[in-house]
């Protein structure tokens, strides 16, 4: 299934099928595309989502230009890089912010310069001038999770559950958690739930150890809100002597959860898949930096408020990944390779699950 200090720029400039207007001497006049990601701190960013965009890019427009540039966490950098794109010549923005907020700015200065704005992974709030979002449906995130930890359950009634959840004041964690509780809800025994201010495996193996001690270690099943949570609680579920594991559910599709699904120690996690939305991403700038009407059917009339107005949304679907559906997702998508995962420690995992 193929479903943030100034950062050094890189500059790629791609001899990207011809698609551009002629300036009428045969000469073709390619776009420039600016594509700003937000920091290094997330390895998917340099392997995974540059070179597919690029990739993308070069299908549709032989003469296009990537203006590739990471802020490295620095909100005031990002903006000092948008001017310089915007300067440069930048007709469409893709825009990852490092602070959803603080890049606002980002976005009216391409609007005076009638540059449109596509907000890619997190969307640019409180001003009305993004034309489009590129994300995942994070809304669908959670029901995925809680039907997993259903199906893992078996239908064992009043089943006895940790809850392990993001941050409070963050809005997908929020999102994340109400659509598991409404899920959820009557069908097992939400026996300890925590909201975890600083997340992270050693917060939630913390968290987990205190459920296993307040619970005696009687728990039938683990909802985490991401991979770093879901092994943080495997982590304490070993320590305290857990035989057989709970089943455990997490989300991100962490290289380390994969891994950790084969091996049996999680039950599943949720893949959303990069290639689809950075592919997305650079089909839409393509749309936008020639001036071509974007198709209706792209967003599907979908929406997202970004506090100042409807933004038109293209949500990519994420995926359930149990360890019957690896190869289907995260290996045939080549978010992993089969090399990746079949680490030494791995290799018999893998080759019980057919990867070889």
């Amino acid at each position: 299934m193929n479903l943030t200090k100034l950062a050094p720029v890189l500059v790629v400039g791609l001899c990207l099928t011809a698609c551009g207007p002629s300036d009428g001497g045969g000469v073709t006049l390619g776009k420039k595309i600016a594509f700003l990601l937000p920091d290094s701190q997330a390895a998917r960013y340099e392997s995974k989502d540059v070179p597919i965009f690029e990739a993308r890019v070069k299908s549709l427009c032989s003469d296009c230009t990537i203006d590739y540039r990471n802020a490295l966490g620095d909100a005031a950098a990002q903006l000092t890089q948008a001017e310089a794109a915007l300067a440069g010549g930048a007709n469409v923005l893709v825009l990852d912010p490092v602070d959803a907020a603080a890049a606002a700015p980002i976005v009216a200065r391409a609007k005076a310069r009638q540059v449109p704005v596509i907000s890619y992974d997190r969307l640019v709030l409180n001003v009305a001038a993004v034309a489009y979002y590129v994300s995942f449906d994070d809304a669908a995130v959670g029901p995925l999770q809680a039907g997993g930890l259903l199906t893992a359950l078996k239908g064992k009634t009043n089943a006895t559950v940790v809850m392990i959840n993001g941050d409070a004041r963050d809005g997908v964690a929020k999102v994340l958690k109400l659509a598991v509780q409404n899920t959820l809800e009557g069908k097992v025994n939400m026996a300890k739930v925590y909201d975890t201010p600083h997340a992270g495996p050693d917060t939630a193996q913390t968290e987990m150890a205190d459920a296993l001690d307040t619970l005696q270690n009687k728990v039938d099943a683990v909802y985490a809100a991401d991979d770093a949570a879901a092994g943080g609680a495997i982590a304490a579920l070993i320590a305290a002597g857990v035989k057989p594991l709970p089943p455990v559910i997490g989300a991100g599709a962490d290289l380390k959860a994969v891994q950790r699904i084969l091996a049996g120690q999680q039950y599943m996690t949720v893949y959303r898949p990069i290639k689809a939305e950075a592919e997305s991403a650079a089909q839409l700038a393509y749309y936008l930096a020639y001036g071509v009407a974007v198709p209706a059917s792209m967003t599907g009339g979908k929406t997202v408020d970004n506090l100042s107005a409807a933004i038109p949304a293209l949500l990519v679907s994420p995926v359930p990944v149990t360890r019957q559906t690896v190869i289907s997702t995260v290996i045939a998508d080549r978010y992993w390779t089969k090399a990746d995962v079949c680490s030494d420690e791995y290799a018999a995992a893998c080759a019980a699950a057919g990867i070889s």
